[in-house]
């Protein structure tokens, strides 16, 4: 398999998994209550290609710098990794001022969604682990994958929200996604002790 569709599969899973649950999904469920799935889907997706883009830059700047530390990079990535999981339990909702703007954004639909995407990913836990992601793996890959995984799970949660009319199970979400965000903290820990091939 070629390094850009291994890191466009993986980036794809580990971002698709990071966003369930995330605020971005209450986001985008608020928003499809205001305007038509397809504005705010063209939104989101803008949005988190232009995040993960200077994601991926960050993170590809550093694996070139530490190129000949890519036993300890690993084993950093699997310790964020770890982090991201305790993360995930944590939870994540929206706060007054996130719900506020959702619900009464005046400006087009895809420029309203686009803006609050923009500023929620920054710092955000799926920005993180792209920048993560970039240090090892291809970074075209990489950015197409994470942006494909964020607009799925943000899609998924639109999709679920308006046709079933109610929110994804919660607790199996947050614990299925934690559980796999620890095995890829595990596996990369491993592998950068040298225990995996």
């Amino acid at each position: 398999m070629s390094e850009f569709l291994s890191a466009l599969l993986l980036s794809t899973g580990v971002i698709f998994v990071a966003e369930l649950g995330d605020k971005s999904q209450l986001m985008a469920m608020t928003f499809a209550t205001r305007y038509r799935a397809r504005d705010v889907l063209i939104g989101i997706t803008v949005a988190t290609a232009f995040v993960h883009l200077a994601s991926v830059g960050i993170g590809y700047a550093m694996g070139t710098a530490f190129a000949d530390y890519q036993g300890p990079i690993a084993i950093v990535a699997g310790v964020s990794f770890l982090g991201f999981a305790a993360w995930t339990l944590r939870g994540d909702e929206l706060t007054e001022e996130e719900r506020s703007k959702a619900a009464t954004a005046t400006r087009t639909a895809i420029l309203a969604v686009g803006t609050a995407f923009f500023l929620a990913e920054l710092g955000d836990k799926t920005m993180l682990a792209t920048i993560v992601l970039a240090v090892r793996e291809d970074w075209v890959g990489v950015w197409i994958g994470s942006t494909i995984g964020m607009v799925a799970a943000d899609a998924l949660a639109i999709v679920v929200g308006a046709v079933l009319g109610k929110h994804l199970p919660e607790k199996v979400i947050t614990y299925g996604a934690a559980a796999l965000f620890a095995i890829f903290g595990v596996v990369l820990i491993l592998e950068g002790a040298g225990v995996l091939g």
